[in-house]
């Protein structure tokens, strides 16, 4: 069941990137665009994502745990260091020389076209050289005391 539940999710998530034109680079790279072509519809897309993220994620952390698992998995850490502020610049910077971020891309491999495989491979290239660097001491770490149940993490997260 939960494989079957993340397929699903899986889909309606890359059904609604396909809907927003975010698999579309140009579109993506436009809303960059803010002194030539700028398209500011993308911003509506991200409003209703924390819209709904903004409402819905209090409701699930009522929850002592997911539907389709045994604990909620959320990150540990709450600190702001120099890796994830480089990760993010990083992101940031791919995602507007690229037009592609992961959440565009892989449903953008359905159109069989070479920009999105390329830009997946480069993605899980460098999932792999983080994780060798990661092993190596480099990095940042979200494990440790950040799974359990949402109560759990929930008070973890006042103090």
């Amino acid at each position: 069941m939960p494989v079957l539940s993340a397929l699903l999710i899986g889909l309606i998530f890359g059904a609604g990137i396909a809907v927003s034109g975010m698999i579309n680079p140009a579109k993506v790279l436009n809303f960059f665009d803010l002194a030539g072509s700028w398209d500011p519809s993308l911003a509506f897309v991200m409003g209703g994502a924390l819209a709904v993220t903004f409402i819905g994620y209090p409701m699930v952390l009522k929850r002592s745990a997911p539907l389709c698992g045994d604990r909620f998995h959320l990150p540990a850490r709450r600190d702001i260091d120099a890796a994830l502020v480089g990760g993010s610049a990083l992101f940031g910077i791919g995602w507007g020389i690229a037009g592609f971020c992961p959440g565009g891309a892989i449903p953008a491999l359905g159109l069989l076209r070479a920009e999105p495989v390329v830009f997946v491979a480069a993605m899980l290239a460098g999932i792999a050289l983080a994780r060798l660097l990661r092993g190596r001491g480099a990095g940042r770490s979200a494990t440790g005391p950040g799974q359990g149940t949402a109560g759990q993490l929930r008070g973890r997260a006042r103090r």
